[in-house]
C-alpha cells in the first residue's frame, strides 16, 4: 500500500492552525450570505413538501449525493417521511421507487450534472414536484426545477477553487433549515422524535417511563410507621434497594428510610438502634415521583437533591414503586 509522504519541513503547527482557520471563517461567510436568501422561494419548498401527498426523494451525485443522502435522514427523523435515490440508479430501475405523489429534491452545484438533468423529462410527466438546490440560478436544473433553493456561495474553501467545501456546507445548512421549518409546521415534539429513535440513547431516555423501570407490587419495601428500626432494616435487606417507604394507617407515604439515614441513626449516641421507632429516625416529607413521569426525570431529581433512589407515588400519596440509580443504569437512562 502506498505510504502517506512524510511532513514537509517547513509546514509549522501555526501554518496547519491557521489554513484550518481560513476554512472556517469562509464557510461563516458563505453560511451568512445564504441567510440572506431564505426568502419567498424557501417558504414556496416548505409548502410544497407539507402539500406533498407522498414522500421528499432527494437526489444528487457526487459530493451533493452524499448531502441528499444526509438531508434525506434528516427529513424522515424530523417528520418528513424521506428517502435519498442515487440518480445513476434512477436511470437503471430505481426510478420505479418514486411515486407521482413524492416532491423531488434534486442536488447539483453546478446545476448541470448529467444524471440528474436525465430524470427531468420522467418526473414531469410523472407530474412529481422537483424542487432544485443549485448554486446557479440560471443552470439547466434550476430553469428546468418547479423552484429553486439558491445555495451559491462567494468561494470555495479549498485554496485551489475545485474542492467542494463553502458549497457542500451551505447545502447541508438549507437542507437542516428545511427539516427544522418543517418540524416546526407539524408541530413535531421530542416525543415524536423518540419514536424515530428508539435504539439510541436519546430515544430511551424521551421514551421510558417511571412504570418501566420501577419496582412495583410485592418488590416496593414498605412497613408501618409503627414499626421498629430492626422491622425496617429487615425489609431493606430483603427488597434490596437501599431504601423503604415508610406508611401510615392509611397506606399513605408517611416517610423514607435510607441507607444514609441508617448511618446517620448509628452515628447518633442518644439513640438505641434495639429499641429505636422507625418514625423516629426516617426522613420525612422526602421527594417523590408520578408513575407517569419519564425516567430521566428521576434521574434529574436524584442529581438536583444528591440522593440515589425515590418512591413512586400516586395521587393519593400511596407508594405504587421504588426505584433507584441502579435501576436508571440498568436501562442506560443515565
Amino acid at each position: 500500500m502506498p505510504q502517506p509522504s512524510p511532513l514537509t519541513p517547513s509546514v509549522s503547527p501555526a501554518s496547519l492552525a491557521a489554513s484550518g482557520r481560513r476554512v472556517i471563517e469562509i464557510e461563516a461567510r458563505a453560511l451568512d450570505a445564504l441567510a440572506a436568501r431564505i426568502d419567498g422561494s424557501f417558504s414556496a419548498a416548505c409548502q410544497a413538501i407539507l402539500a406533498g401527498r407522498g414522500r421528499v426523494v432527494c437526489t444528487g451525485m457526487g459530493k451533493s449525493g452524499h448531502v441528499a443522502r444526509k438531508i434525506a435522514a434528516t427529513l424522515a427523523s424530523t417528520g418528513t417521511p424521506a428517502f435519498y435515490v442515487h440518480p445513476g440508479e434512477a436511470g437503471h430501475g430505481d426510478l420505479g421507487m418514486i411515486t407521482d405523489a413524492d416532491v423531488v429534491l434534486a442536488l447539483s452545484y453546478s446545476g448541470e450534472s448529467d444524471e440528474v438533468l436525465m430524470l427531468l423529462p420522467v418526473l414531469k410527466r410523472q407530474g412529481n414536484t422537483v424542487i432544485a438546490m443549485t448554486g446557479r440560478p440560471q443552470s439547466t436544473l434550476a430553469r428546468e426545477s418547479d423552484l429553486h433553493l439558491d445555495v451559491s456561495v462567494p468561494a470555495e474553501a479549498c485554496p485551489l477553487d475545485l474542492a467542494p467545501t463553502s458549497s457542500t456546507t451551505a447545502s447541508l445548512a438549507m437542507g437542516d433549515a428545511l427539516a427544522v421549518a418543517l418540524l416546526d409546521a407539524r408541530g413535531f415534539t421530542a416525543d415524536d422524535f423518540a419514536r424515530s429513535h428508539p435504539a439510541g440513547s436519546l430515544g430511551r431516555r424521551l421514551l421510558l417511563h417511571i412504570t418501566d423501570v420501577m419496582h412495583a407490587g410485592d418488590d416496593v419495601p414498605r412497613v408501618d410507621a409503627g414499626a421498629t428500626l430492626s422491622q425496617a432494616l429487615v425489609e431493606m435487606s430483603r427488597k434490596r434497594l437501599g431504601m423503604t417507604a415508610v406508611v401510615d394507617g392509611d397506606g399513605r407515604l408517611a416517610g423514607l428510610f435510607t441507607d444514609g439515614d441508617l448511618r446517620r441513626t448509628l452515628d447518633n449516641p442518644a439513640l438505641d438502634v434495639r429499641t429505636a421507632r422507625i418514625a423516629d429516625v426516617m426522613t420525612r416529607r422526602p421527594k417523590t415521583i408520578g408513575a407517569d413521569q419519564l425516567a430521566v426525570e428521576a434521574a434529574r431529581l436524584m442529581e438536583t437533591h444528591k440522593i440515589s433512589g425515590l418512591i413512586v407515588v400516586d395521587d393519593e400519596q400511596r407508594p405504587v414503586g421504588a426505584l433507584n440509580i441502579h435501576d436508571l443504569l440498568r436501562a442506560r437512562v443515565v
